[in-house]
């Protein structure tokens, strides 16, 4: 005879914590604003996030999630580098590769302006996603599982005031309705390391006083969920018009209705 599985219920008791990243699962995705950009400067689909990936930890973006540069040093490097097109093609190459795609023609010239960029995906990324907030509101009703925050973000950014309104942060890089949704909010730049960094994973289970096999990791980007799986979390993809999906998969996983009342219609 075959075992049934077990209900829903008991499921959900293999976890102490869901941990949610921000951007692109809990708040609107900044690579939407990227993909518009890449549009106007008539540069293939995902060529500016191949560019930042492949800097690794070294990059202008990765220092300042970090919190070691200031916003204005970040504006000019990130322009360079992205501007950067021998990289930026190296890389771009490495990825068609992967994919198994010809790899289309490539600029021989690109001048990217970091401030421009960086404001467009952080005024694109001030809405919240309503299926993921209205899930971490239920779960945090629950009371069954600690529900934390995993963001590669730049909370020690110290921003001139002529910057907020046009990064969209008047409320903060934080604001405190965000942080008050979870039981710890782990931000990149606070610690001083950042995701895929197998440390920063482990900082937020030693926070909150739990095992990474304790925790679910939901992310819209592959290393980053790469990185979790091999510390032994369970993780969901998070992909872009596709939230609510993923807080089905959860909710399948975590056994609490995160879902019903809802809408189906994708964002």
């Amino acid at each position: 005879m075959p075992t049934c599985p077990p209900p829903l219920h008991s499921q959900g008791l293999r976890y102490k914590a869901v941990i949610f990243d921000i951007g692109g699962v809990v708040m609107r995705s900044p690579f939407i604003a990227i993909a518009a950009y890449e549009r106007k400067q008539a540069l293939p689909v995902d060529y500016i996030n191949t560019s930042i990936v492949g800097y690794g930890s070294h990059g202008a973006w990765q220092k300042f999630e970090r919190g070691e540069i200031d916003i204005k040093s970040f504006y000019s490097a990130f322009g360079r580098d992205l501007s950067d097109t021998v990289h930026g093609n190296k890389c771009y190459r490495k990825y068609c590769d992967r994919k198994g795609i010809p790899c289309p023609q490539l600029p021989g010239k690109l001048e990217v302006d970091g401030r421009e960029l960086f404001g467009a995906m952080m005024r694109a990324s001030q809405l919240y996603d309503p299926f993921m907030r209205e899930a971490i509101l239920r779960i945090r009703a629950a009371g069954k599982h600690r529900v934390i925050a995993l963001t590669n973000n730049f909370a020690r950014v110290d921003v001139p005031k002529e910057e907020l309104d046009f990064l969209g942060w008047n409320e903060g890089v934080i604001p405190s309705h965000l942080r008050d949704l979870f039981d710890d909010f782990c931000d990149s730049s606070a610690l001083g390391m950042r995701k895929p960094e197998p440390e920063f994973y482990l900082a937020a289970c030693k926070r909150s006083d739990i095992r990474p096999a304790d925790a679910i990791f939901l992310d819209d980007i592959g290393l980053n969920l790469k990185a979790a799986k091999q510390l032994g979390m369970d993780t969901i993809h998070v992909r872009i018009g596709e939230t609510l999906d993923a807080v089905k998969i959860l909710e399948s996983r975590i056994g609490l209705n995160l879902t019903d009342t809802m809408s189906d219609a994708k964002l």
